[in-house]
């Protein structure tokens, strides 16, 4: 199988860099293939007004390469986990950034729109966040979007990470060990055991046997 992590960090030793990281070496160990990719290195700009700046022949006219790193990295993963530190309560601006440009290939107005909606589909999704504050619903918003993201694209938000730190680093420090909870969560990422029940979901007596 194949992932797609995105370190949204604009800080590339930071401690959501340093989390995404021990994730790659989790699915290599465990036999998977990894693309570890950072926003900053092919993202430098904003979804705008498309119908202003599309080009004729319907492709984005921004000037980045989020074009070739969305089609030919991102779309054919099996999948993807958002790496990123909490910013106000919420994702990056870059993860946000990432997600938003996303529309430009899958609205009507792009000639393949409809092969990038069969690649967006299906995929597992994960999450990794480092955040300073250890209030327990930090994390609440963003999982909620990532609920709703997984939810909107028919795939399947397998669980998250979270590590404690400020200073580059810092999460090393988190007792509740992060970065080897990290590893094993790639290691275990295909592989994970995930359910979103409905009322009339048939389901047994027990969850493990």
């Amino acid at each position: 199988m194949k992932a797609f992590i995105l370190s949204s960090s604009p800080r590339r030793n930071g401690n959501s860099a340093t989390l995404a990281g021990a994730v790659r070496e989790g699915l290599i160990a465990a036999g998977h293939a990894a693309d570890l990719v950072y926003a900053d290195d092919f993202l430098n700009g904003f979804l705008r007004d498309c119908r202003q700046c599309r080009m004729p022949s319907g492709e984005c006219a921004i000037q980045d390469d989020f074009r070739s790193v969305f089609l030919e990295k991102f779309l054919p993963a099996d999948g993807f986990i958002a790496a990123t530190p909490i910013y106000w309560y919420g994702v990056s601006a870059q993860l946000k950034a990432f997600f938003d440009r996303s529309f430009c290939y899958y609205a009507a107005s792009y000639p393949r729109s409809a092969e990038v909606i069969d690649g967006m589909k299906g995929k597992r999704i994960g999450l990794i966040l480092s955040s300073e504050e250890t209030f327990p619903m930090v994390s609440g918003g963003i999982v909620s979007q990532m609920q709703e993201y997984a939810r909107y694209t028919r795939g399947d938000f397998v669980g998250m990470v979270h590590g404690i730190g400020n200073a580059r680093g810092d999460v090393a420090c988190d007792p509740a060990d992060p970065i080897g909870a990290a590893r094993r969560f790639g290691e275990t990422f295909f592989t994970r055991h995930a359910t979103d029940y409905h009322i009339d979901t048939p389901r047994a007596g027990k969850v493990w046997g």
